[in-house]
Parts: structure tokens; sequence; C-alpha cells
């Protein structure tokens, strides 16, 4: 097991989604040759959508058996189902709903009108996150997890300097003061997303570029909530030039 942390820079935003596609591909393929099925969590930022774009362009989609997939989420938007901000609505219509993927393998966090409130939604969630547990812990083995970054150094709905993202037991957590709206919102917390396998960040834009580099100087999880995400096996930092700006050099693993 080897938890490195390293930096790929791509040139410009296209090539970055284009070229996290390509991989994902190839290590889901790779990863399902090994083991019975795969589960992915997804996140719902701007380069997230262009992520997904771009798997459902790419010629080698169908190379992979979707029906040995899950997909999960790393937080979600509390508003109606189906509602085009929800980051689950986003993924169906630029991935999903174009895939052979079962109903029964796509993990949606509840909305108002499940009848669920914003605290049994969460515990709802880590229930089903329980049931296809496959360690000791009550969560499935998360192999890929995807992850942005906001100017603030927040990731999925953990802010910098709210509890949530000082949680060390709970696995979902309902969010009600999020200073980016909504407001309302669920999230997995840092304990479950550094369950993953692998997390692949995904960070686009001059303005990351602070964030990204003091999360990778060692930065307070609780003041840059990135800072304190890292896979088992795996970090990769997605970027591209302009996030860079700031990355240490010497874990600059590769440049495009």
């Amino acid at each position: 097991m080897t938890n490195e942390r390293r930096v790929l820079i791509h040139n410009d935003k296209s090539a970055l989604a284009a070229s996290i596609a390509a991989r994902f591909l190839t290590k889901v393929v790779d990863l399902l040759d090994e083991q019975e099925r795969v589960n992915i969590v997804l996140e719902g930022g701007r380069v997230a959508l262009d992520v997904l774009t771009q798997i459902n362009a790419n010629p080698a989609r169908d190379t992979v058996d979707w029906a040995r997939v899950h997909f999960w989420w790393g937080d979600e938007r509390y508003v109606p189902s189906g509602d085009a901000d929800r980051n689950d609505a986003k993924a169906r219509t630029a991935l999903l709903d174009h895939i052979d993927v079962p109903e029964s393998n796509i993990h949606p966090m509840a909305a108002p009108d499940s009848g669920l409130d914003l605290d049994a939604a969460a515990e709802a969630y880590a229930a089903e996150l329980a049931e296809h547990a496959e360690g000791s812990i009550a969560l499935p083995r998360f192999d890929i997890t995807f992850l942005g970054v906001g100017p603030d150094g927040h990731t999925a709905s953990l802010f910098p300097d709210h509890t949530q993202v000082l949680e060390k037991s709970a696995f979902v957590l309902p969010v009600t003061e999020s200073p980016k709206p909504p407001s309302d919102r669920l999230t997995l917390t840092r304990p479950a997303l550094n369950s993953s396998q692998r997390i692949w960040v995904e960070i686009a834009g001059a303005e990351k570029a602070s964030s990204l580099g003091l999360a990778l100087a060692g930065a307070s999880y609780s003041e840059v909530p990135i800072a304190g995400i890292k896979g088992r096996r795996r970090t990769v930092f997605f970027v591209d030039k302009e996030a860079a700006a700031e990355v240490p050099e010497n874990l600059i693993a590769q440049t495009y």
C-alpha cells in the first residue's frame, strides 16, 4: 500500500477533463479484472461535470461492465429530486442516463420530497452505505472517490471551521449552514472519504491555487478541509496550470 500523494498538471481545463476520463475508464476496467464490483464516489463541481461528459464521449466507455459498478455521492444539495442543482441530476444527464448501469447501482442521497428531514436523510444514507459494506467498517470499499475543491479549501460539503470537518466517527452528516447556497446539504465526512482506496481531486482555475498550495504544504484541515483528505493507496490532484501555481515542485509527478 503506497499511500502516495502526487500532482498531475495539465495545460488547460479541457485537457484535464479528457485525461481524467481516459484514466478513469482504464482503471475501472483493470479493477473489474481483479474484483467483483467497483464503487465510485462522485462529486458535483464544474470540472466533475466535464469529466463525466468526457467519459460518456470516450470510445472506451462501453468496454466497462457497468452492471458491476456502483455510484455514490460525496455530498448533495438538499433540494427536490430532479432539481438541476442536485449533483445526482447532473451526473445522470452527463453520464449515468447513457450507460447500461442498473438503477439499483445508483445510490443518490435523499431529497426533501422523500419524506425524510435532513437528519433522517443523513441516517438513511449511512444505513445504505452499511448495507453495502465490504470490510470491517460500515462502508463499501470506495475504489475511486472524486473530489473538488473550493477557493476556500472546502471539499464535499466540509467547510472551513465548521463542525462537520472535525467529525471523527459518523460517516454522513447533515449541513444546515453552508456558506454556499443552498444552506441545507448532506455530506460524507472525513473518516468516510479517507476510507477510499484512491482519491482523485479535480481542480481548475487560478482562484483555487492558494487553497491547493496550502493543502499540499500541510495546512490545518479545520481551516483548509482538503488538506485532511488522503486515500488509503493513493491521492492524485489533477490540476490545470492555473491551479498549479503554488504546488511544491517535489509533488509534481508529471507535466502535460
